[in-house]
């Protein structure tokens, strides 16, 4: 029991700036629990963004607090998968052979500056305009799944970092767990679009890694997270109008 509740600790630890249950040392033992909460400090997360809305939405023009819910969201996960995001464009400007060996470069360079500006323009545009707040939790969890199935799945092909530890101690039974309550809140909130939609962007984005690099880094893990929540914001805004 005490290995779960660092577990989930470090879950927190790694994917919020909440300052709460702070564990910053990779104990043997916690880190395949750590993942199994990935998809579950998703989904509080969105809770936390939508209680917000939902808080300021009377006081305030509805654009205004979209704005202020982007904000957030950056600000509460330390804009760590933003970084990966940026690491993981710039190793697509180079050749695959120096791709690896950029991405881990602590320097942005001026592709990964522009592509990431560009994408949070879209991201920001997205949450001016939606509407179906009380679906963040639905989103940020399933972006967060998505990461455990590739931690889990596929190769993992940087040459040192903290996602070594996680793949390594990582177990069926903590993804099967990790997978299980996913689908089961998604069936709760009826959001099967949602779900076909996250397996969608994740046949994308694993075909496309797989065979550029062979597998995946943690920076490619906060490219996907990323790239996923926006997929997923806008199949809500132009499928359901929202």
């Amino acid at each position: 029991m005490r290995e779960i509740f660092k577990g989930f600790a470090l879950a927190v630890s790694m994917l919020t700036t909440v300052p709460f249950f702070k564990v910053h040392d990779f104990y043997k033992g916690i880190n395949g629990y750590a993942v199994m909460f990935y998809p579950l400090v998703g989904f509080l997360l969105g809770l936390v963004l939508w209680g917000i809305h939902s808080v300021l939405t009377p006081y305030a023009p509805s654009l205004h607090v979209g704005i202020i819910i982007f904000v957030l969201w950056v600000l509460l996960t330390g804009a760590l998968h933003l970084d990966g995001f940026s690491d993981t464009v710039d190793g697509l400007y180079v050749p695959k052979e120096r791709a690896l060996e950029v991405m881990k470069d602590s320097h942005v360079g001026g592709m990964g500056m522009i592509i990431t500006a560009s994408f949070l323009i879209a991201k920001a545009s997205s949450l001016a305009n939606f509407e179906a707040f009380y679906l963040l939790p639905i989103i940020l969890m399933l972006s967060r799944a998505g990461a455990v199935i590739f931690i889990y799945f596929y190769p993992y092909v940087s040459p040192n970092g903290i996602s070594t530890l996680a793949k390594a101690e990582l177990t069926k039974t903590q993804m099967f767990i990790a997978l299980f309550y996913s689908v089961v809140l998604v069936a709760i909130f009826d959001m099967w679009l949602l779900f076909v939609s996250f397996l969608l962007v994740l046949f994308v984005i694993k075909n496309f890694f797989m065979k550029r690099y062979g597998g995946f880094t943690g920076d490619i893990y906060g490219f996907s997270i990323e790239v996923t929540e926006l997929v997923l914001l806008n199949i809500l805004l132009f499928g359901l109008g929202s």
